[in-house]
């Protein structure tokens, strides 16, 4: 008998509309801590249900769309 890795069944769910701080930070790859700093600082939208705190999935694209664009090398014309 062997044992097999299990991963959660929602972990790499792409269609989950609202993921935890957690989900949020594996996705951009970075901490838990990292992102909750984002979060604090308004650079990453996030919504609170409860106690709980969720991000939009479609705001980790929002983000990353942001950080690229602010980072792009500008063009330099004669």
């Amino acid at each position: 008998m062997h044992d097999a890795h299990v991963a959660a069944p929602h972990a790499a769910d792409p269609t989950l509309v609202l993921l935890t701080v957690e989900e949020a930070a594996r996705r951009l790859s970075i901490g838990r801590t990292t992102c909750f700093r984002l979060i604090g600082s308004g650079q990453l939208e996030s919504v609170p249900i409860g106690h709980l705190r969720r991000v939009p999935a479609d705001a980790v694209h929002d983000f990353l769309a942001r950080l690229r664009e602010a980072n792009r090398p500008t063009s330099i014309t004669a």
